[in-house]
């Protein structure tokens, strides 16, 4: 029986198109779902979908003059299309709209009431409809949300049930002791310590439905939906199939999550509170990962210099933008993307690199008419296995193109296998196809496309030169 793996990004908002910084957490977790399915041969679910409830969602549907369902209905479909524009390979697209989802959302609700943890208060506080999270004055600059400084900071006076956070500090810290590579990188896992370690506050998980109508109801009470965040957090385990479908849960979860930055604390400590409130095992491992920015400005719709990845990825190539962001931007912190940076390494790691040493190789094979009878055993490459699993994507290409693509090149150039004897060049070609072959293998986590027409190309018995597989860009 095959080993089971399970891996999720965080649900996007579905307040706007999607953007090449959502692109970049999308296809990182694609990488590490192929390592693992195509790879590792292990079963494997890749989660992915839509978070479309809360205020925010609300209110830009009222805005658009659109039911709330039909809003979202519209917007889950355009981050739907992500799936074959960017070549991905998710199983599990969940909406929280969903009706399993809401009663997953219930059942876990009232697993954390039974278990003490949900009660019901009066309160007033500052609240950033951008987040969609409550913030105290120490998380404001003159009255304004750092993250959206363009929205004005609401105040909420009114009676909601509570999720006991506080209860949660000392488990907390014992959970984290005990898994050292829990949060990754070593920053961030710092950064979410030293948060719990200062104590934490209760945190409020349900609004009036009278105000906020957009959300799913609490159980036995009509008068409250939940917090869009208590909601949508459950969806990690709801496109599992929990609770019904309890042999599924059991096989994949727990499973690794990827998240942003500015995702720590709701995945790495309010989620993990929420599973041991209800009884669920804790998350296995999350990644966080940077912002992208675009010319060393923050992507922002209000800014209008968003790119979206659907109409890039059409233009220039599915996996010459799968490269960009995988190959150029740091996993573990903030990166900026230009068209400018985009287009020199497309043409000179792409073209000239990859695409050219194919052509290289293929046009060598047809010529002297080579023909390959076995077929090589092609394997991943320890050291890249070793940097796929600690999520340096960028890493790993490094190594790929080092120990293949530079190596090859420069074993070319010093051989000179024009100028061999037909036994040398049947030798030299046996050898550099195995190294082709190992390449695309190695390659196939990253850009399964390219890879898939490189082992096509070189599989035999006779090889022939084929289109460019990176068209130089002008």
């Amino acid at each position: 029986m095959n080993k089971k793996f399970y891996i999720t990004t965080t649900l996007p908002y579905v307040n706007s198109d999607p953007h090449v910084g959502f692109a970049l957490e999308i296809i990182q977790a694609d990488v590490i779902a192929r390592f693992h399915k195509e790879i590792l041969k292990e079963d494997v679910i890749f989660n992915f979908g839509t978070d479309e409830h809360g205020q925010k969602i609300y209110k830009r549907a009222l805005e658009e003059r659109k039911d709330p369902q039909e809003y979202c209905d519209e917007y889950a479909a355009k981050f739907n299309k992500l799936k074959k524009a960017l070549n991905l390979s998710y199983t599990n697209f969940i909406r929280t709209t969903d009706l399993v989802h809401e009663k997953a959302a219930q059942e876990f609700w009232r697993l954390c009431l039974k278990n003490g943890d949900i009660y019901k208060k009066l309160y007033k506080t500052k609240y950033c409809v951008g987040c969609e999270l409550e913030k105290t004055d120490s998380e404001l600059e003159d009255g304004k949300c750092l993250l959206h400084p363009k929205l004005s900071v609401e105040t909420i006076e009114e009676e909601n049930y509570f999720f006991k956070f506080s209860k949660y500090q000392k488990p907390l810290l014992e959970f984290y002791k005990k898994n050292p590579d829990f949060v990754i990188p070593e920053g961030k896992f710092n950064e979410i310590k030293s948060f719990v370690e200062s104590g934490l506050q209760d945190f409020s998980v349900s609004r009036l439905k009278s105000k906020m109508p957009w959300g799913i109801p609490v159980p036995n009470d009509v008068s409250q939906v939940m917090f869009v965040w208590f909601d949508a957090l459950i969806n990690y385990i709801s496109t599992l199939g929990w609770p019904e479908d309890d042999k599924n849960f059991k096989d994949f979860w727990p499973g690794v999550q990827v998240a942003g930055k500015d995702n720590l604390r709701q995945q790495s400590a309010i989620w993990q509170a929420m599973l041991m409130s209800a009884g669920l095992p804790t998350s296995k491992q999350i990644f966080i990962h940077g912002f992208l920015t675009l010319n060393g400005q923050k992507i922002s719709k209000s800014l209008g210099n968003t790119i979206n990845p659907i109409e890039f990825a059409k233009k220039y190539g599915t996996d010459a933008l799968r490269y960009y962001l995988l190959a150029k931007v740091n996993p573990y912190d903030d990166s900026d993307f230009s068209i400018e940076k985009f287009k020199k390494t497309y043409n000179g790691e792409l073209a000239n690199g990859l695409g050219n040493l194919v052509s290289r190789i293929a046009k060598l094979c047809e010529k002297s008419e080579f023909h390959l009878h076995d077929i090589y055993h092609v394997s991943i490459d320890k050291q890249v296995a070793g940097f796929i699993e600690k999520f340096r994507f960028d890493e790993a290409i490094k190594t790929i193109f080092e120990k293949y693509i530079s190596a090859l090149d420069q074993e070319i150039n010093k051989v000179e296998p024009w100028k061999l004897k037909e036994v040398e060049l049947k030798e030299f070609l046996e050898r550099t196809v195995k190294k082709i072959r190992m390449l695309s293998f190695n390659l196939l986590p990253f850009l399964p496309e390219t890879a898939n027409k490189i082992e096509k190309q070189f599989k035999g018995p006779k090889i022939k030169a084929e289109a460019p597989l990176f068209p130089r860009l002008r």
